[in-house]
């Protein structure tokens, strides 16, 4: 958009595509976060039937499938339709799906016809989770191009990782509230409604959604309308995608060892006791640590880059790691729970401020508009897929170094954690560019040329109605570079 045009927009009116682009991902946070607690009421409800059947870790896991398959479905209708109708549709998947998991029901009130259907609702719903990231996240990350230079970053990290943190703080709140009002002796009440606040999020942005306009970038740089040369496009972006995928991966895969020392401290603190109310209390605790790190994060993103910011957060997140698994023993107490907790804490900060803040933001902004949906959602999907790995392989490590109830068993998947972080780190810095405030422009720039120069024909680029007209100077490829190079901007990115 021209400088003259933003001149007559107010802030909010600038701003307002961000937040209703990013902020649906506060519906994903909250129904992946409350799916925990969930769980924890189910088995309180069902006991023995509920525990030894897959329907507990069917409930809880499922959805990892779904969003999978939805990063991949939406990143393709995010380039190939438009980015608002991959963002309209994910939101009606999690309104029905929401609706469809907090009214679960068996067949003549059978417990194992209620857990299938609440496995069914589960993995479809992740289908739309899945598709908030290559729609939501993308069209989020072009809107940020009309904000103010040297705010870009932290717009679109608090309007997209900050609402996915918040949103599992609010889910590990809202059932404790709900509990508060219900009791001990309504438990299937409890779940039903921590499930069903679910669908408050995605219903109040569903007509903002509807009235958005596709981002300009998007119009000009689609090739919605044409054929994709695929074969230049992996040969431009494979290296790339290859390295980010592979840190994504990392980072989900290890997440899973984080876990232990959440279940720890709450073993520790909680003990044996009957009732739900502590144990929900320290889970709000716990996912109120991710806040500071990712709105910290989102300013140092802006100062020193994203690859410079999730280089320095993975690092510092190795050190601890390895401290925390170095002191298990000693810290894993009752005597040093508060120590602990205060390790522990900086622990997912560091998570925050390095890798959850500037991953999606690195996969947003790191390629060409015209294929970036498709390009996010391979490189997210590749993350979600090292989370259900890690799954299966931490047990294996435990049980293999000696078991969990071992201070060496429960020391090993953090030694190799904390080795992955420091792995990572180093990937990011050497392998990735520098992400810059006109990115996006710029790469869409080079990414043309690069095209021209292996003869495609650009002008079949953008959609039908811009084609043949004249667009301004300032929003041409020509015009953006010459423009850049006169403010000392233009830097073609390094593959």
């Amino acid at each position: 958009m021209s400088e003259a045009a933003l001149a007559t927009r107010s802030k909010w009116e600038v701003l307002m595509p961000v937040i209703v682009c990013g902020s649906g991902l506060f519906s994903d946070g909250y129904l992946n976060g409350v799916i925990g607690t969930v769980n924890t009421l189910l088995g309180r409800l069902y006991g023995e039937e509920y525990k030894n059947s897959p329907a507990q870790s069917n409930v809880s896991s499922i959805a990892f499938a779904g969003t999978i398959i939805g990063m991949l479905a939406f990143g393709w209708i995010s380039d190939n339709c438009s980015r608002k109708v991959g963002m309209v549709a994910s939101t009606v998947i999690l309104i029905v799906f929401a609706s469809l998991c907090a009214g679960a029901y068996g067949a003549g009130g059978s417990v194992g016809g209620l857990l299938a259907a609440l496995t069914a609702y589960r993995f479809l719903l992740g289908i739309g989770i899945g598709g908030e990231y290559p729609a939501g996240s993308v069209a989020c990350s072009e809107a940020t191009g009309d904000l103010k230079s040297g705010h870009r970053n932290r717009w679109f990290i608090i309007f997209t990782n900050v609402m996915i943190d918040f949103g599992f703080v609010i889910a590990a709140f809202a059932p404790l509230c709900v509990l508060w009002i219900f009791g001990m002796n309504r438990l299937n009440v409890v779940w039903r409604v921590s499930l069903g606040l679910g669908v408050i999020p995605p219903l109040s942005i569903m007509y903002l959604r509807t009235k958005l306009k596709e981002p300009e970038q998007f119009k000009k740089e689609t090739m919605k309308d044409t054929k994709t040369p695929w074969l230049l496009v992996f040969k431009y972006y494979w290296w790339r995608l290859t390295i980010l995928s592979l840190i994504w991966f990392i980072y989900d895969f290890s997440a899973y060892s984080f876990g232990i020392y959440g279940s720890s401290i709450l073993s520790i603190v909680i003990g044996e006791q009957e009732a739900l109310y502590k144990p929900f209390g320290w889970n709000v605790v716990l996912n109120l640590f991710y806040i500071p790190g990712a709105v910290a994060g989102s300013f140092i993103s802006d100062w020193l880059g994203a690859r410079e910011t999730l280089t320095l957060g993975l690092t510092l997140q190795g050190f601890v790691g390895l401290i925390m698994a170095g002191c298990y023993g000693k810290l894993a107490t009752p005597d040093h729970v508060a120590a602990f907790v205060v390790v522990y804490g900086v622990f997912l900060t560091l998570g925050e401020m390095g890798a959850g803040d500037n991953i999606g933001l690195l996969a947003s902004k790191s390629s060409a508009t015209a294929i970036r949906g498709q390009f996010y959602g391979i490189a997210a999907a590749i993350g979600k897929l090292g989370a259900f790995v890690g799954t299966y392989i931490f047990p294996i490590i435990i049980k293999s170094a000696g078991g969990s109830d071992t201070v060496k068993g429960n020391q090993a998947p953090f030694w190799v954690s904390s080795a992955l972080c420091l792995l990572s780190a180093a990937m990011a810095w050497f392998c990735l560019p520098h992400i810059g405030q006109d990115t996006i422009t710029e790469e869409d720039v080079a990414f043309r040329e690069y095209l021209t120069a292996n003869g495609y024909d650009v002008s079949q680029m953008g959609v039908k109605e811009l084609r043949g007209e004249k667009l301004e100077d300032s929003n041409s490829a020509e015009g953006v570079q010459s423009s850049l190079k006169e403010e000392g901007k233009f830097e073609t990115i390094p593959m």
